[in-house]
């Protein structure tokens, strides 16, 4: 089922979480979002060429939507994760799975075309609360503007899945639309680096330093895999399959940052896997042999 490549996007994505927050130590969000950037470009730039596929794209405001939303989704989330604990920043980025379900009922409504997935939208619903009991994220008054970006993140998140989509229906190969996002990211990171000093790397860590190529790589893997997910697979059920990113965060902060996963915690993620698994064997059900997820 194509949709289950969403939870190898959401390791790699939690794996690059890691570090980002270890790079962010020496690196400010704009050059982190521009060395992603920039990473990212050269490694899929090697995949297009491996596998033919052109750089010309037939539809360039697609795929410009596409970048702009996921950028500023990216630039949030990267500011979060700096300036809020990893399971904060990560709940509130994972909110996008909220967002998905209500763009697709709000959509449904407005069309008057209501589509009978209640019981997938419960799971989605579902592997949210899972996510609270998981993180039980906080946030000090201090924080609170960095939550609202962290907010903001999710949502901006929504709207460049929704996109991936749209391009995937289209017949956009996905290394294309993963090269375009790069691309976008590397520009918005350049653009930024304007009205902002560039760190001296005489007061790089080598930590940071040595985390930068994997950032760019994991962060091209992970939009690989979830840009197919998108693309092949039912959206509500990838909604709610993005939420094993919480489960992989929360592994990574309790072997590499000393955190502790409380029992209310364990029983989030028992809640998380379990509405995974409604979703998919729902759509299993509802679908055998969906159009799309054959192959």
């Amino acid at each position: 089922m194509q949709a289950l490549w969403m939870v190898l996007a959401s390791f790699l994505f939690a794996t690059m979480g890691v570090g980002v927050k270890i790079a962010s130590e020496s690196f400010t969000t704009t050059e982190l979002v521009l060395y992603r950037g920039i990473v990212s470009m050269i490694f899929m730039g090697v995949v297009m060429r491996a596998q033919g596929v052109s750089m010309r794209t037939p539809v360039v405001a697609m795929q410009a939507w596409r970048s702009l939303t996921g950028v500023l989704s990216l630039g949030a989330w990267f500011y979060a994760i700096a300036h809020l604990p990893l399971a904060t920043a990560m709940t509130l980025n994972y909110m996008s799975g909220v967002w998905i379900a209500a763009f697709i009922v709000g959509g449904a409504i407005l069309y008057g075309k209501p589509e009978r997935q209640g019981p997938l939208l419960a799971t989605v619903m579902a592997g949210f609360i899972g996510v609270v009991l998981t993180l039980r994220p906080t946030i000090d008054q201090n924080q609170l503007f960095a939550g609202v970006i962290g907010l903001l993140s999710g949502l901006g998140a929504a709207l460049a899945y929704l996109q991936v989509t749209a391009l995937g229906r289209v017949g956009e190969p996905e290394a294309r639309t993963v090269f375009y996002f790069a691309a976008g990211s590397a520009v918005a990171g350049g653009v930024g680096l304007l009205f902002t000093d560039l760190t001296p790397w005489a007061a790089v860590s080598w930590q940071a330093a040595a985390w930068l190529v994997p950032i760019g790589v994991l962060a091209s893997l992970g939009q690989w895999c979830m840009t197919r997910a998108y693309s092949h697979g039912s959206t509500l059920v990838v909604a709610n399959l993005q939420y094993s990113g919480i489960v992989f965060a929360s592994v990574y902060s309790l072997l590499l940052f000393g955190d502790k996963i409380a029992l209310i915690g364990w029983l989030g993620i028992v809640v998380i896997v379990a509405s995974g698994l409604a979703a998919t064997a729902l759509r299993a059900r509802a679908l055998p042999n969906p159009p799309g997820e054959e192959h």
